[in-house]
């Protein structure tokens, strides 16, 4: 069974209120439903990630800037997708590609995905996360490693995506020592392939490992041919019913 080996006061098991953090669904054109549906009063949305064409694409998009503009009245926070590639993505490009999602999105922060995690990496991470927040000095930074980094990724950015994959690996998975030594709302945990009967005992892993933010679906990756996060999960409303009045212990 998952645990944390290493529980320290105001960590894991605190009463924060778990919400959703939204990787990517399709381009707005195609998925209208889902977008909108994250805007529904009272839906606990952290944050969702806008990907309008593998990065902010090569002029405004209609559907998107639409999109963006219903999240930020209803008080959503949205995230342009940055593509790290694990470290290969051109350091210019990357701001580059940044500086649009800001100027046409006017976007609140930057998921940082497929972020590498080795300890060599982390100074230019580091130099990236410096130079994002210097175009935007509140934004929030997510990193997307999608398993535990080398830790001092922690010190840099406001949340670590430390998990990100099947549900048949999430349900036996164990938490690294070193997350004890900060807050629930640090870590973010994104799980496909979770059937409707597993939902409870999913959230209550998310919670015991210290991860506030969550996407957990029912869709799966068709063994690498899909995308499992571009379309709600079949359960839509009863996770936001679930997390909406707080996750029973």
């Amino acid at each position: 069974m998952p645990h944390l080996t290493s529980t320290k006061p105001g960590t894991a098991g605190t009463d924060l209120r778990t919400g959703l953090g939204v990787p990517g669904f399709a381009h707005p054109l195609v998925a209208p439903a889902e977008w909108a549906e994250l805007t529904r009063p009272g839906t606990p949305v952290h944050w969702a990630a806008l990907n309008v064409s593998d990065g902010p694409g090569s002029r405004p998009d209609p559907h998107c800037l639409q999109a963006a503009a219903r999240l930020r009245t209803a008080g959503v926070r949205v995230l342009g997708r940055l593509d790290a590639t694990y470290g290969a993505s051109p350091f210019g490009e990357v701001i580059s590609e940044a500086h649009r999602y800001l100027d046409w999105y006017r976007v609140d922060g930057f998921l940082l995905d497929r972020c590498p995690t080795e300890r060599t990496a982390l100074p230019e991470i580091r130099r990236m996360i410096t130079t994002l927040r210097a175009l935007r000095d509140d934004a929030h930074i997510v990193l997307g490693h999608g398993t535990h980094p080398y830790p001092g990724y922690a010190e840099h950015a406001d949340q670590l995506v430390t998990f990100s994959g099947p549900w048949s690996d999430y349900r036996w998975s164990q938490v690294a020592e070193w997350t004890a030594d900060y807050p629930p709302d640090r870590f973010c945990h994104f799980v496909h392939g979770v059937p409707l009967g597993h939902l409870e005992e999913a959230l209550r892993v998310a919670r015991w490992q210290g991860a506030a933010t969550i996407w957990f679906t029912d869709r799966t990756d068709g063994d690498g041919r899909a995308d499992p996060w571009e379309t709600m999960p079949g359960y839509w409303d009863e996770i936001v019913s679930r997390i909406g009045t707080g996750v029973s212990e």
